[in-house]
């Protein structure tokens, strides 16, 4: 007996969104004042890859004058004509169930909250509710299983004793054991950080990001090109010609298939699914910043104690540096400049999770969290100018950031403590306390009288916090702790002044 068509995910609604709930993929095409996703950054990753993946298959221009001419209303409508006519292809259950593999029908089935990285399994012990498994709606399954093709944690939950492509060996050992499952490409080792632009509407958010022919072929990595969608023609295995056209596609790296999945009333099956090259071996995702200078290439991980608003001049370093400082994010470097002509403020959107890894088991444990963060740039003062004054104001920060811990440091060195701990619990209050002054800072970064005065007053705001922090981690409440804290509250004249 055949598996039955149920949910499709053209039809029913499991995309979360800003202030409306959960959408279908048809209203995300058809309702232009949806403004953003909502979920949780790795939720907003995996799904704004789909949706890119959806609209390169269905309208990818030709080149930037194409691109403009198309505008978001017009690859809205090409998208909806796309689903329309791939509507057999986007079930969650039956006969071709979306990415799905069927034949891993047998192998082992993992409870869904063994594959959540949030959900507390085995022996770790349970601090919130919101870390028990609860019952996973389809919508909450479909969700689940877009952010397990790329986000899928490496270890042993994988069952690699399926192996879908005859004569494979990439999932045995040497000994004819299963090997532990590879993280999944979006996730790395550490966790990666993403980003994208973003606009004020979603639809225009995925016009803005969206690749043209010319620009895939400057990515000379990609020496598949754009590829084929995954629903439209699934691999059979690990190494199947589809599977290799995939590492080697922009559509690979959009839908990564990382791990190998089928649903069941009762859990997933779930299996370690096509393997691609990590950036040290020249595996480039578009969203991640690499830098590729050095004699060995170098990542932006994501570091739940530094938000990734820290990391924007890294993320922007090709409007300005050279030499052994440059990151490359091309989702970022090849889609800014051609946005600057057609929106006013293009927002800069970065995310990811961070992760620890042990002996090929991944997992998320003590400070490890979500991170994301928004910043607004105004189209007409972005260019090298604009980066070098900002690039100058990150420094600026991070020098009266170092002074305060040192301060710290010194106030508890002077009464024979170790004040290692409470140095590191000042600066990142600092830092905190800075996050709301930032995208004040970004702004008075334009080449302009006015803004020079309103980076002045930044300047004190900035040493009224460091002095806020210090104050809140060294206490004054006795005679030696005056004395220490008279001594070694940070001077930060030179920067104010």
């Amino acid at each position: 007996m055949e598996p039955e068509n149920h949910f499709n995910l053209i039809d029913e609604p499991w995309i979360p969104v800003v202030d409306v709930g959960r959408v279908s993929l048809r209203q995300i095409f058809t309702q232009p004042e949806y403004r953003a996703l909502g979920g949780n950054p790795v939720e907003k990753i995996a799904i704004t890859k789909l949706l890119l993946a959806i609209a390169q298959s269905a309208a990818t221009p030709a080149d930037d004058e194409a691109w403009a001419t198309m505008g978001a209303a017009g690859l809205a409508g090409r998208c909806i004509e796309y689903l329309e006519k791939s509507h057999h292809r986007f079930w969650l259950y039956g006969e071709r169930p979306f990415l799905q593999m069927p034949a891993l029908k047998g192998s082992r089935i993992q409870p869904f909250g063994a594959v959540l990285p949030e959900i507390s399994t085995g022996n770790t012990t349970v601090l919130l509710a919101s870390q028990v498994e609860k019952p996973l709606s389809d919508g909450d399954r479909a969700l689940l299983l877009i952010t397990l093709m790329g986000f899928g944690l490496g270890g042993k939950k994988a069952d690699n004793s399926a192996v879908l492509s005859p004569g494979y060996m990439g999932k045995t050992k040497p000994n004819g054991r299963p090997t532990s499952g590879k993280s999944g490409a979006w996730i790395g080792f550490l966790g990666y950080l993403h980003s994208f632009l973003q606009s004020e509407s979603l639809q225009k958010t995925l016009w803005l990001n969206l690749f043209s022919h010319q620009q895939i072929d400057s990515m000379s990595f990609y020496t598949a090109g754009l590829g084929g969608a995954l629903w439209e023609e699934m691999p059979d295995g690990e190494t199947c010609p589809i599977a290799l056209r995939m590492q080697q596609s922009l559509m690979g790296r959009l839908i990564p298939l990382s791990h190998f999945c089928l649903l069941t009333d009762a859990g997933l099956h779930y299996s370690e699914g096509i393997v691609y090259h990590g950036y040290k071996e020249g595996g480039i995702d578009p969203t991640v910043a690499v830098n590729h200078t050095g004699a060995v290439p170098k990542a932006i991980w994501v570091d739940s104690e530094k938000c990734p608003w820290r990391q924007l001049t890294a993320l922007l370093s090709f409007m300005g540096q050279t030499g052994n400082n440059r990151f490359d994010c091309y989702q970022l470097s090849l889609n800014l400049t051609r946005a600057r002509t057609h929106e006013t403020t293009i927002g800069v959107w970065s995310g990811g999770l961070k992760v620890r890894g042990n002996a090929g088991e991944q997992y998320v444990s003590q400070t490890d969290d979500f991170v994301e963060s928004l910043l607004l740039l105004k189209s007409q003062y972005l260019g090298e100018l604009w980066y070098q004054q900002l690039a100058e104001e990150m420094n600026g920060l991070e020098q009266v950031a170092k002074r305060l811990y040192g301060a710290t440091m010194n106030f508890y060195k002077t009464q024979m403590v170790d004040g290692a701990s409470q140095a590191a619990m000042s600066s990142s209050l600092f830092w905190q306390l800075a996050e709301r002054l930032f995208q004040q800072m970004v702004d008075a970064c334009e080449p302009h009288d006015e803004a020079s005065e309103t980076r002045k007053g930044l300047h004190q705001q900035f040493a009224r916090l460091v002095h806020q922090a210090f104050d809140t981690i060294c206490p004054r409440d006795t005679a030696r702790q005056l004395d220490a804290w008279a001594k070694c509250r940070p001077n930060l004249a030179r920067y104010i002044n």
